[in-house]
């Protein structure tokens, strides 16, 4: 089961050519249905890390069992990685497929928030195992790749959407957000490396080009936002399969909440004095009113999946939502703690930690089973219509 519809095409396990003597070509099936969707599994795992790491509380064990996710998280991004690479080689006809698919082509936005995501884990936490040397030396590659991509993605996937996609009114879907928010997460995962570049024009550099990100995304986000709202009042919840994508929503919520006090954190080196202290105020004034928005979604969203599970919505790799999304929620909430001092901020990015951990693992065990029974990399099939209630 996949979290899009994709064309189905026989595709032939063992080609023969003409002469009887060749070697049989073999076409890996099996990675024939792998898409971008697969790097939301790297997200998530990544933010697991993360947001333990930013947890405003002392949890005795808590960064040892980070370091374990971070550590696992890289090896998913390596395999990921490498199953991608195998389906554009031997299966070129689906991944053209998929860039012209609307209903695909948002998930390229997963591949530079994964890439962003490990490589902030591994300066937050990896930087236990390898060094902070090393650590930082990945990140700047992750970093730079992720926001390059990310970028790249804001761009191209509107600009396919407008001359070839051509989506149907109506048909708006939380899925649209992924290449926006990229940029955001390159944002907030820039914090983390203002500190280490020399101070002067390359450093206060660095902190604006984040806030520059941090504009692009939320701009855009705004304008996506309305359409995917006014699909679901007008048109009726989203099929039954799709429904978790809700989630989504919270994406660019949490991660601009986290990425403008994760900047504000760095900004008094950066830019003088009357800049640093309005960008610290700028937190928390954009943080608080954006993370109640988030919590109000929160609790819309949960109620359209609760509705959606008593309708007969199974497993599929939106489940995934549940996580990344959740998990900026969480460092936004923490980098509101720290600012403001407030005790209630800091239960609330423990609670939220705490669905975040239990959505991980549950989508994790799923997706392990379906990897082994073969279900999650077989031909999709189209999910089913979301089923009218009566009662």
């Amino acid at each position: 089961m996949a979290i899009f519809p994709q064309t189905r095409t026989a595709e032939p396990l063992l080609h023969r050519d003409s002469w009887t003597k060749t070697r049989p070509v073999v076409r890996l099936p099996k990675l024939r249905h792998i898409g971008p969707n697969w790097y939301a599994s790297v997200m998530g795992t990544a933010i697991v890390a993360s947001a333990g790491a930013a947890l405003p509380v002392d949890v005795p064990g808590l960064r040892g069992a980070c370091t374990v996710v971070w550590a696992l998280s890289a090896v998913l991004l390596a395999t990921v990685l490498t199953a991608r690479a195998g389906h554009w080689l031997h299966h070129r006809d689906q991944a053209r497929a998929h860039l012209l698919d609307p209903a695909v082509a948002p998930f390229y936005g997963c591949l530079a928030m994964a890439l962003l995501a490990v490589g902030g884990a591994t300066l937050t936490v990896g930087a236990d195992v390898v060094g902070v040397r090393a650590a930082l030396a990945v990140d700047v590659v992750l970093f730079t790749a992720g926001t390059a991509i990310g970028l790249v993605a804001a761009v191209v996937v509107p600009y396919l959407m407008v001359v070839r996609h051509r989506p149907a009114p109506g048909t708006a879907s939380p899925v649209w957000l992924l290449p926006l928010v990229a940029p955001m997460v390159s944002a907030s995962q820039g914090a983390l490396l203002v500190p280490h570049v020399a101070a002067g024009q390359g450093r206060e550099a660095l902190l604006l080009a984040c806030y520059a990100m941090f504009g692009l995304s939320l701009l855009a986000t705004l304008v996506v936002l309305p359409l995917v709202f006014a699909r679901l009042v007008h048109h009726g919840p989203l099929p039954l399969a799709l429904t978790p994508a809700l989630f989504l929503v919270l994406g660019p919520l949490g991660q601009s909440t986290t990425a403008v006090n994760q900047l504000a954190d760095v900004a008094p080196g950066a830019v003088a004095g009357p800049y640093a202290s309005a960008f610290g105020a700028f937190a928390v004034l954009y943080g608080v009113p954006v993370m109640g928005f988030a919590l109000l979604w929160l609790v819309l969203a949960g109620a359209m999946v609760i509705r959606a599970t008593r309708d007969g919505m199974g497993f599929a790799m939106t489940w995934w939502a549940f996580t990344f999304p959740v998990g900026t929620c969480v460092t936004g909430a923490a980098g509101l703690a720290r600012h403001t001092g407030l005790e209630a901020l800091t239960w609330l990015a423990v609670a939220l930690y705490v669905f975040l951990v239990a959505a991980w693992a549950v989508a994790g065990a799923r997706t392990v089973c379906g990897v082994v029974s073969g279900a999650l990399t077989a031909a999709p099939v189209p999910p089913a219509p979301a089923t009218a209630r009566t009662r």
